[in-house]
């Protein structure tokens, strides 16, 4: 191969090290895989050339190709076989101390190769630091099931040869994987951008806002995710979601942002792990997830009128919609006695907007109006601690007219996708600032890793800088807390105008 790779070592013959060494033998490699077990080497051989039998039952390979791609994997009885290898692969235990011990190990056998680890949380500067070859050691990270996740982050350690990640990215190309650079820091792209989803939704869960399962269907319906954050952390299971949440939290030093929570510690204590236990934040039946069942909007024979505030956000577009669903608008500069109040903001609860605005508390519901109703499937609304029963009903028929599903919320300081959304972006864009990646890879990285509908840029450059930046201002009013104060890479573009696709100049 042009790149210089003609032989891969792979050691660990786990999922990781079986998808690498598949993968790898697709590219044109010849393959030699180890482990400490040699009966994990023949069983993950055997695994890849029966996945490689099913392709050629299905069409998808001839068998000529098959049985080529057969004689590229080799079984290694001693770590010594690894000797020739142009480039080692670990895919072994993430513990630093075992990682090291091997990297030592590797670099006195295979003086010529580069050392790769597959790490997904640890330094590798602290894997590499010391080490005879530590200007080879560079980070290497898949994701499972490897085949099938397109993308790898290469992460060079502090003192690897500058020249080695370039080979590395040409490498990941050649298996059919998109390479991401990305600096040795916790957590590297996918797992630092991905803390945004995931831990605000489990504060906005364990502030009573709403229940796990209403969480999930509003950023799923709302905001396009493929899987809400409750049931993605069962399919991931909290054995290994809550550990990567602490161990990003405290190597970034109790970073305020990536706070876990108590919410999954009980769980993980408890054994409620997820879809693996038969029990998580959902229940599982035979491996299926059981679902409560959708709640029906309340028959409300009569709808009482319905004024809208105007500091309300996109006003216009509520308007339009409340003709569609046939309501009686009222447009006078005060609401009538017996109007329901509709207010749209952007991170203020709606309680303190009913209050500075002098608007009365009983009557007043919020709607979250973040995204054009146009394309999202579901809609969001939010009561006051005092909100009226029949006010609330009213609203909640209402808005259920045209069949689109409707969720009605506690009040909080933004709504479920406000803060998310937000609260992602910002993440992201602090990656930027920190110099972490550039902005294309990581959105890139996070839509191929996460399956996320777009990368956080992307979603913060079609919501606009300017709402969302009003969105964690206002948050940071209302709850006094550093994680939602916004990044200066954000704010920046907020101040300009400028898209936040655009590279730094």
């Amino acid at each position: 191969m042009e790149i210089g790779f003609s032989t891969v070592g792979i050691v660990g013959a786990g999922a990781m090290g079986r998808g690498i060494a598949q993968i790898a033998a697709e590219a044109g490699c010849q393959v030699i895989v180890f482990d400490q077990q040699p009966e994990q080497v023949s069983a993950a051989t055997e695994q890849i050339r029966a996945q490689w039998h099913r392709q050629v039952a299905k069409g998808r390979r001839s068998a000529q190709d098959a049985h080529t791609l057969f004689e590229r994997i080799h079984d290694a009885v001693a770590m010594e076989d690894l000797a020739a290898c142009d480039i080692v692969v670990e895919a072994i235990v993430e513990n630093l101390a075992i990682k090291r011990q091997l990297m030592a190990q590797l670099g006195k056998l295979c003086p010529a190769a580069v050392l790769a680890t597959n790490t997904s949380s640890l330094s590798v500067t602290a894997i590499a630091s010391g080490q005879d070859r530590e200007s080879h050691i560079v980070g290497f990270h898949f994701f499972n099931p490897v085949p099938l996740m397109k993308v790898v982050e290469v992460i060079p350690g502090l003192n690897t040869d500058p020249a080695v990640a370039p080979r590395l990215c040409a490498l990941a190309r050649a298996m059919g994987h998109t390479p991401v650079m990305a600096l040795d820091t916790p957590g590297f792209i996918v797992n630092h951008a991905g803390r945004g989803f995931v831990t605000e939704a489990l504060r906005i869960h364990g502030e009573q806002v709403a229940d796990f399962a209403t969480i999930d269907q509003i950023l799923t319906d709302q905001a396009g995710f493929k899987l809400g954050p409750f049931e993605l952390m069962d399919l991931t299971g909290l054995d290994v979601s809550h550990p990567v949440m602490e161990s990003i939290y405290n190597q970034f030093y109790q970073e305020p942002r990536y706070r876990p929570s108590v919410t999954t510690a009980q769980r993980l204590t408890a054994g409620v792990l997820g879809r693996k236990t038969g029990a998580g934040f959902y229940r599982y039946t035979e491996g299926q997830i059981q679902r409560p069942e959708p709640v029906r909007p309340p028959n409300v024979a009569v709808c009482p009128p319905v004024w809208v505030s105007p500091k309300a956000a996109r006003r216009a577009d509520i308007y339009r919609l409340l003709k569609t669903l046939d309501a009686h608008i009222e447009t006078a500069a005060a609401p009538s006695a017996q109007a329901l109040i509709l207010v749209a903001p952007l991170g203020l609860d709606v309680t303190t907007l009913a209050a500075v605005d002098q608007l009365d508390p009983g009557r007043t519901m919020g709607i979250d109006m973040l995204l054009d109703d146009q394309t999202t499937r579901r809609r969001v609304l939010a009561t006051t601690p005092a909100t009226r029963a029949d006010i609330r009903d009213a609203a909640w028929a209402l808005f259920s007219r045209d069949g689109k599903p409707v969720s009605v919320i506690r009040d909080s300081g933004g709504f479920v996708t406000q803060r998310v959304l937000a609260h992602m972006v910002n993440i992201a864009a602090d990656m930027c600032q920190q110099g972490i990646c550039t902005p294309t890879d990581l959105d890139t990285a996070v839509t191929l890793g996460l399956g996320y509908p777009n990368g956080p840029l992307h979603l913060g450059d079609a919501i606009g800088p300017g709402n969302l930046l009003e969105v964690l201002f206002n948050m940071q009013t209302v709850y006094g807390d550093p994680r939602y104060r916004p990044s200066p890479w954000l704010r920046r573009r907020g101040a300009l105008g400028l898209s936040l696709l655009q590279e730094e100049l």
